[in-house]
């Protein structure tokens, strides 16, 4: 398969990027496509991660193409793109909420269910839905998440607490903390079995009602130090998407280590999730220009998607600013 770059240039085409179809065009429908199918960071004991291909009714990746061809006439492309405009974190749930409601073996119940007595918000679950094999309640929170890690800080060199989010202010540790203490473990409580009442079927109702299974989504990806080797952190899953991150000064030489082939698609935020069309991609120097400028109006990371010809292989690179991080998180307490 051959196609052409956004410079005119015929290139070799894969079928896929990181298992989006190249057929689709419209962003939101690409991101489902990387979203049924893109691995959780991290495992919590306990709990399941994201539901699977066949829970889904989209056990291959010709099932999710076909079933993605049926969804795209049914929203005008404005509405495809609508969807995209909002915060990242919210922009992820959407795409769950739709993923879940017209996905062939789910339907979504209830989302943002928030659980408020004696005007107190004691908590609020993500998602309430279900499979058409199992009728049973399932509660799932979800999180994007794009974690750089730390050659040297808190704790051990394989603790999640030295990976880090581009802007200083979250960690892998704490929200795997929090996901586990607080967010999953919050639909067995009674205030939230009392509030589920609300959203479920009559016939499972009443005071007999058991909390609800409970399992979470973490996508995104791990980029490791170019200037240093890092291993992988504790209760990292073995297929997480990973990546390099290097500061500004750095980038000349990781460019260095790339083939000279090599194509760049400057990811600006919320367009964090699929590869773009490889039409999109221009000479990776090209791309990281647009990076870096960026860079230099506001310090703040900037995340390029490197194309690697022949062999059609994608990497997530960071390019952050050459005084980063300016803060770095506590580890979680308890």
């Amino acid at each position: 398969m051959t196609g052409r770059n956004a410079t005119g240039s015929r290139v070799s085409a894969p079928a896929c990027l990181e298992g989006v179809d190249e057929a689709l065009a419209a962003p939101a429908l690409r991101d489902l496509a990387w979203l049924c199918q893109a691995p959780d960071l991290v495992a919590l004991p306990g709990y399941p991660g994201r539901p699977n291909g066949a829970a889904l009714g989209l056990a291959t990746p010709a099932a999710v193409s076909d079933w993605l061809a049926q969804q795209a006439p049914k929203a005008g492309e404005a509405q495809w793109s609508r969807l995209r405009l909002a915060r990242l974190g919210h922009y992820h749930e959407r795409l769950w909420h739709y993923l879940l409601d017209h996905a062939p073996q789910t339907r979504l119940l209830a989302h943002s269910v928030r659980v408020v007595e004696r005007r107190h918000t004691l908590g609020e679950m993500d998602m309430i839905y279900r499979t058409r094999r199992d009728p049973a309640p399932i509660h799932m929170e979800v999180a994007i998440k794009f974690y750089l890690g730390l050659p040297e800080g808190p704790s051990a060199a394989t603790s999640q607490s030295r990976w880090i989010g581009p802007g200083g202010f979250d960690s892998l540790a704490l929200k795997s903390t929090h996901m586990a203490r607080r967010q999953l473990a919050f639909s067995a409580t009674p205030a939230a079995r009392r509030a589920l009442r609300h959203w479920l079927a009559p016939r499972d109702a009443g005071e007999a009602l058991t909390p609800p299974g409970a399992q979470f989504a973490m996508p995104g990806a791990l980029f490791y130090p170019f200037h240093a080797a890092l291993p992988a952190p504790e209760g990292s899953t073995a297929e997480h998407y990973r990546g390099l991150w290097c500061y500004a000064r750095d980038w000349p030489a990781l460019k260095a280590t790339l083939a000279p082939s090599a194509l760049g698609a400057w990811l600006p935020k919320p367009c964090w999730l699929a590869p773009p069309p490889l039409a999109s991609f221009v000479p990776l120097g090209q791309a990281a220009d647009a990076a870096l400028a960026r860079l230099q109006q506001a310090p703040v990371a900037q995340q390029l998607m490197v194309y690697l010809p022949p062999r059609g292989k994608t990497r997530r690179v960071f390019i952050v600013p050459d005084d980063w991080p300016r803060q770095i998180p506590l580890p979680p307490t308890g």
